[in-house]
């Protein structure tokens, strides 16, 4: 019997690090049943985290996924769950998991407000138009302030946050929240884990302040809905369900986001968040339906709605190696995934296996025999699909949009003890690079080393740890270094690339002639064309001067080129090239000759228009008291770090800086000696921008 999809939420808990997410999370799962026992971060229990490294650190490196039960109104309804990573070094945790979502809750700090980090996965769910519901956190903290984490979100989100709750106190005296919807207050009884809920009068001291927010409530609820404005305006009774209606409808429509508040840790508010999700964000039938390509013709779009009456359609968003086989986490879209079919990969044209589908509880299964449209489940037997790919029925092959995956911004060399260290640190690269997009790795034949590249020190040191404790590889790992870019000055027209190649008997030949223009993302989007690893190909050949067949081995030739680098050794990056002119031979051209001349021409074309070396720069947000913020941004100028932004924030200042990454490692030692250790700081990518020219030439030389 299939399930009905109204009574199923998929949802992900994000925000910067430290905010409290997982500590959210550890209190759903207990509320609902999931856990008979809450975990704790600082205690290294908690469910969702559980691999070695996120219990020693207290942080998330990896999404985990559950699924539980909650009753709202007598109803009975099935909660999707993933926790998801706030440190920026596995960000792409947090893109995977938004891609699948239909809903998320955004968890903020009740002192800090938003932070670096919570701009960032903000960003994220913009991206995939994910509806959000906001919970301002820890307001138990000494310093928290409801209203001032308000205005945060409104002012760097540019968001439209609507206050459906306010806290009863702050800090110590923080006792519980007031539901402004029905003007009720809720207190969390302590010695029964938050698990008894009190109902009771609004304290006379907060009343005024209640129905201050309430008369806010409903103004920009009104807003939201036409009928409703028209009623309220003719001073007619709006009810407490007519606002809810309005403000689901939008939450959906991504036009608010209505905000919960609470303290995770002390057990307050947790349920009525749970309340909220089911209130406010989408069942799978609300979000509008997946559209997608057909595999046969590229121009052609197809969509499939959500219903296990549709084709087959489901997306991999992650794959987790285990000693029982791959786990490859999918989201169906629409139709029924069953246990022993066949189904087709429509990106690599090859069928997989569905040997076995698993409910997943963090590192719990449930098995299952079908899983329908709209569930989260992991299945056994995939082999060659990984993350972004598509699985779909056979005989209607669709495929859906890709994840955009950042590239790394650092890198180091890592080499193996013994030669069965090497052949086991070959196949774990492997393993590692289908589980974690974000990572790079290849073996670099002038050193003899191999180059481990990611997202940062962290995310390195991760792995790392991963390759000897967790597979018993013995490695020796260099310094980190920064992985470079580089770019062109400037255009350079009608270079020509010929390959010709005559050793007795048939010959090789290729002649082409291309333009090499730098790009952004933004200008190939204006020009309407790919812009696949930052670099963008446009054939533009009139009359068949290079026959079709040849064409497709022109940008091979280009990128492969390209992405192994022209000038420097760096991979190029932000270029445009046009294939505008070319010969052929009708024996001796063939796919090679074609790719080997593209290579010269580009190589060419890169002398001619001038080449550039790009530095990643990072976006570093410093929390510190006022008495070291002196210290702080001499030292950031020293580093030739630019600042962009300080602000008061409660008792400390928050300056905003952009810093190459070569002058950030070991950063966060140096700013604890400055700061008698008061001072914090996060990082992230920001873009890569042209490094000067004398500290250029240094880094090329060093090589």
């Amino acid at each position: 019997m299939s399930q009905d999809l109204t009574f199923v939420r998929n949802i992900g808990i994000c925000a910067h690090i430290d905010a409290g997410k997982t500590t959210v999370t550890e209190r759903v799962l207990f509320y609902t049943g999931k856990n008979y026992k809450m975990g704790e971060v600082h205690e290294g229990t908690a469910t969702m985290d559980f691999l070695a490294e996120e219990q020693e650190r207290g942080i998330t490196i990896q999404s985990a996924a559950t699924t539980c039960p909650w009753v709202r109104n007598g109803k009975d309804y099935k909660v999707n769950l993933i926790d998801t990573p706030g440190h920026v070094d596995f960000t792409i945790e947090v893109e995977r998991s938004m891609r699948v979502l239909d809903g998320a809750v955004a968890v903020f700090d009740g002192k800090e407000g938003v932070e670096a980090q919570s701009e960032t996965v903000w960003r994220q769910a913009d991206r995939y138009k994910v509806p959000r519901l906001c919970f301002i956190n820890k307001m138990d903290k000494l310093g928290a302030d409801f209203e001032f984490s308000f205005r945060t979100i409104q002012k760097r989100l540019g968001a439209n946050p609507i206050a459906v709750q306010y806290p009863i106190g702050a800090g110590n005296s923080l006792e519980g929240i007031i539901d402004l919807l029905t003007l009720r207050a809720y207190y969390f009884d302590a010695d029964e884990q938050g698990a008894i809920i009190t109902e009771k009068d609004i304290p006379d001291s907060l009343m005024d302040t209640a129905r201050k927010w309430r008369h806010d409530l409903i103004e920009k609820a009104v807003e939201l809905d036409d009928d409703l404005m028209e009623k309220y305006l003719s001073d007619e009774d709006v009810t407490d369900t007519e606002i809810r209606r309005a403000l689901r409808k939008g939450t959906i429509a991504l036009a608010c986001n209505p905000t919960f508040c609470g303290a995770a840790l002390r057990n307050i508010g947790v349920q009525r968040l749970l309340d909220g999700v089911i209130d406010y964000l989408p069942n799978p039938t609300e979000v509008p339906p997946i559209v997608g390509l057909d595999p046969n013709d590229e121009e052609k779009k197809l969509t499939r709605v959500t219903s296990s009456d549709a084709p087959m359609s489901a997306l991999v968003f992650k794959v987790v190696s285990d000693s029982h086989g791959d786990l490859t986490y999918v989201r169906i879209y629409s139709g029924q995934l069953k246990k022993g079919s066949r189904i087709l990969n429509p990106v690599n044209r090859k069928k997989e296996n569905v040997s076995r589908i698993f409910e997943m509880h963090a590192k719990d299964r449930i098995p299952l025999e079908v899983a329908e449209a709209g569930s989260i489940v992991a299945v056994v037997g995939i082999k060659d699909s990984i993350t972004g790919d598509t699985l779909c029925d056979a005989d209607n092959p669709i495929v859906l949009e890709r994840m955009t995956f950042p590239e790394p911004v650092i890198s180091m060399s890592i080499e193996p003890h013994t030669a069965d260290d090497k052949r086991k640190l070959s196949e774990a690269l492997t393993v590692i690079r289908r589980e974690d997009p974000s990572f790079r790795s290849h073996f670099d034949d002038e050193t003899g080393q191999t180059i481990i590249a990611g997202m940062g020190e962290l995310h390195l040191e991760i792995i790392k740890n991963k390759l000897v404790r967790d597979m018993k590889i013995g490695v020796e790992v260099g310094k980190p270094r920064v992985s470079y870019r580089e770019t062109i000055r400037g255009s350079a027209l009608n270079v020509r690339g010929l390959f010709k190649k005559q050793t007795g008997g048939r010959g090789q030949f290729g002649d082409v002639t291309i333009n090499l223009h730098p790009c952004t993302a933004s200008e190939a989007e204006e020009l309407g064309i790919k812009f696949n690893d930052s670099i963008a190909f446009q054939n533009k050949i009139v009359g068949g001067s290079v026959p079709k067949d040849f064409i497709p081995s022109v940008e091979a030739g280009i990128r492969q080129t390209a992405v192994g680098g022209v000038s420097a050794g760096y991979p190029m990056i932000n270029i445009r090239a046009e294939l505008v002119d070319g010969s052929s031979h009708t024996v001796d051209s063939s796919q090679v000759a074609f790719e080997q001349a593209a290579r010269l021409a580009l190589r060419e074309a890169v002398m001619k228009a001038g080449s550039v070396l790009l530095e990643p720069m990072m976006k570093v947000v410093i929390l510190t008291p006022e008495d070291y913020l002196g210290n702080i941004t001499g030292d950031l100028a020293s580093r030739r770090g630019m600042i962009s932004e300080t602000e008061d924030r409660g008792h400390v200042k928050a300056v905003t800086a952009e810093v190459p990454l070569s002058e950030m490692f070991g950063y966060t030692t140096t700013l604890r000696g400055m700061s008698q250790g008061r001072a914090a700081s996060s990082m992230e990518f920001l873009e890569y921008r042209p490094m000067p020219s004398s500290l250029a030439e240094a880094v090329l030389q060093a090589g």
